[in-house]
């Protein structure tokens, strides 16, 4: 399993920073299809049960066939944790995705992200490194009393994390207001 790895939340960057990892291994990247099918049902045939393959329905058909469950990251996130014989949580998704999951798993779950370069544009808008410096100018201008931040599912665990120090919530279009 030597081509899947798994996801810590994503450190604090740095100004110039980008919130990318090193691509999929050409060793991967480059096999036939039907080579790396094989390799995934080899992998699923060995570890059977303690394995499970989570599919965001964004994801290519090449991909999305080999999922046990497919839907919108958080409810992947939620069924994967569910699974008590699942020890490896395969997220066929991107980052954010990943480290949703591995904040709702339990402790001895795994989760791994194939391509660790898997990234979102809608993630990536807001660094942590931007949020609290902003945030830093808000307490300067003597404005941050009762003010609740909020961020959308769709972010690094770090600015979660960020919003839950502040008091926040994290947003998810079935938790939001109907408008």
């Amino acid at each position: 399993m030597e081509f899947i790895r798994r996801v810590a939340p994503s450190p604090p960057l740095q100004q110039g920073e980008c919130n990318v990892s090193s691509p999929l291994s050409p060793n991967y990247a480059d096999l036939p299809e039907d080579v790396v099918s094989q390799r995934i049902a080899d992998v699923r045939n060995r570890l059977g049960d303690r394995v499970v393959i989570l599919g965001h329905h964004y994801q290519r058909d090449e991909t999305i066939k080999h999922a046990d469950y497919r839907g919108d990251s958080y409810k992947l996130s939620k069924i994967g944790a569910s699974l008590d014989a699942a020890e490896y949580i395969v997220f066929c998704g991107v980052h954010f995705m990943a480290e949703s999951a591995d904040i709702l798993s339990a402790g001895r779950q795994k989760v791994i992200l194939p391509n660790m370069s898997a990234g979102c544009s809608m993630a990536d808008m807001a660094t942590e490194l931007d949020v609290r410096r902003c945030w830093k100018d808000l307490e300067k201008l003597g404005v941050t009393e009762g003010l609740i931040p909020i961020t959308y599912i769709n972010s690094a665990a770090s600015l979660k994390a960020f919003v839950g120090e502040h008091g926040g919530a994290v947003a998810h279009r079935r938790t939001a207001p109907r408008s």
